[in-house]
């Protein structure tokens, strides 16, 4: 194992370990992780510009995954548009209180349905619910995402040639 690969793989850890921990940005951790091992071991225009950039992208795509996964559950149980948009920002809003990711998509949906398009509770409460499902559907897509991505960075940097124990 290279020093590069020994750093990626403690950020990679914490990253996967985040994605279960609202308040840490496992996404970017990985992403920053990726990046450090990168200039670690010897930054090349070729292939290591491209990987980057591709990681980049699948970083901004990846943080997304929670506020859209609560949208499409808030719309699959019977929610309105609006309550899909309150899951987004209530989503946005939760990521400054404590168990907000999970309450701040379930009460952006409920409060949509209940104050904009005056659903009755229980029907509310169905586009609320489904809200949370979403919002666990994306936590396992965003896992599967982050195991995905390091080991695919690990197979990367692996040389073992260069290894610190060889």
């Amino acid at each position: 194992m290279t020093p590069a690969f020994i750093v990626f793989l403690i950020f990679w850890l914490v990253g996967v370990v985040g994605t279960f921990v609202p308040v840490l940005p496992a996404t970017l951790i990985i992403f920053v992780g990726t990046l450090v091992a990168t200039f670690i071991s010897g930054f090349s225009w070729w292939p290591d510009l491209p990987l980057l950039l591709t990681f980049a992208a699948i970083t901004i795509a990846t943080s997304l995954v929670d506020n859209v996964a609560s949208a499409w559950g808030a719309r699959r149980y019977g929610g309105s548009r609006q309550a899909g948009w309150g899951a987004l920002i209530g989503g946005v809003v939760g990521l400054f209180i404590p168990f907000g990711l999970l309450v701040g998509p379930l009460a952006g949906a409920l409060l949509a349905e209940l104050l904009w398009v005056r659903k009755p509770p229980l029907a509310a409460l169905r586009a609320a619910w489904g809200t949370l499902i979403g919002l666990l559907t994306g936590i396992v897509a965003k896992f599967v995402l982050h195991i995905l991505l390091g080991l695919l960075e690990l197979w990367h940097l692996w040389n073992p040639a260069r290894s610190l124990f060889s």
